[in-house]
């Protein structure tokens, strides 16, 4: 079923009805009462006016859209989506691109811009930490700079570095380690090259398209092969864009290993259930899928706004496959309230 085929109307009433309940900034009881959520975007990108500034200064301007910079005007758009909060994360070109010290001081920018957006509006934005993957000592320093600062939740990470691993090299170990030890789960996307693009460039955007969901099922299988998610089992790991192919080709990988003789200290599946997952399948047929394989509790709304491949209903699909009351509450609200600890 195509991702339209639910109305914007009803996708609004539904998202509206969750989100009615939330208490907005300075209204009363606020302070005194616990935070009560509607429906939670994990995967929404912004360009924080400082960021953009930044860039032009160093002439690399960026194009963008007044939505992803304007928080008020963001508002309404999520006003209108019947979304209550956004996990930020940096968009395209984000900061891996710069020398060591550039990327620091746009890391900065861009943690303390999230800060404030969630001070300003504390029930409506939360975000996850930006860091300069290139130099993994200053990436360290600045996730402890920001370690328990008002509404960071989580780390974002590149899948790769231009095309190229740089998460399973022995220099970036430390940052998984922090980040489980401080309960932020790691939320992935790809930005920059990716994994075959010389073979994906062409008008068609199979470098979004196809690229994208690999560079998710790349970074899934190796998170399982390198051991990692055994040597830190209590690290969260969130794989955008529906794990990309992952899901559906689990089963080939967990076969390969087999004729290898390779064998992992747990059942396969439970790996896979390791990985959370946004809704962005594009098709209702997927999303039953992806929840049939991973469980409903693994399962999140995502809109990508505001990227070229963003979602406009962001309920639509969930509304589609009818499911039951406590299905479609983990979904829209309570896995994402859990895994970023947004009542904290």
């Amino acid at each position: 079923m195509p991702a339209r085929a639910v109305t914007r109307r009803r996708a609004l009433a539904l998202g509206g009805a969750a989100a009615a309940s939330w208490l907005l900034p300075g209204s009363a009881g606020a302070q005194s009462r616990p935070k009560r959520f509607g429906v939670v975007d994990c995967h929404a990108h912004w360009h924080p006016d400082i960021y953009v500034q930044a860039m032009r200064e160093l002439d690399r301007p960026i194009r963008t859209v007044p939505d992803n910079v304007d928080l008020k005007l963001r508002l309404q758009h999520m006003d209108r989506q019947g979304v209550q909060v956004h996990i930020l994360t940096i968009l395209t070109p984000a900061i891996q691109w710069a020398p060591p010290e550039i990327g620091a001081r746009l890391a900065r920018l861009i943690n303390d811009a999230a800060i404030a957006a969630h001070q300003a509006y504390p029930d409506r934005f939360y975000a996850g930490v930006a860091m300069p993957i290139q130099a993994p000592d200053l990436a360290l320093i600045e996730l402890n700079r920001v370690a328990g600062k008002p509404g960071i939740c989580c780390v974002h990470l590149p899948t790769s570095n231009d095309g190229k691993d740089y998460l399973f090299q022995p220099n970036f170990e430390p940052i998984f380690a922090r980040a489980e030890a401080l309960g932020y789960p790691l939320v992935f996307h790809p930005i920059g090259k990716v994994a075959g693009e010389d073979r994906l460039a062409g008008e068609a955007f199979l470098t979004n398209t196809v690229g994208f969901p690999f560079e998710h099922t790349i970074t899934a299988a190796r998170f399982i092969t390198s051991g990692m998610l055994d040597k830190y089992p209590t690290l969260e790991v969130v794989l955008y864009h529906g794990g990309g192919a992952f899901p559906y080709i689990a089963p080939r990988i967990e076969y390969g290993l087999m004729k290898r003789n390779i064998k992992l200290p747990h059942p396969f599946g439970d790996y896979v259930r390791r990985f959370h997952y946004d809704a962005i399948t594009y098709s209702a047929a997927s999303l039953r899928f992806l929840i049939n394989t991973v469980g409903s509790d693994r399962v999140m709304i995502g809109t990508d706004n505001y990227a070229f491949m963003d979602i406009d209903e962001p309920t639509a699909l969930v509304d589609a496959l009818k499911l039951k009351p406590v299905d479609r509450s983990r979904i829209l609200t309570d896995n994402a309230v859990r895994l970023f600890r947004l009542h904290a």
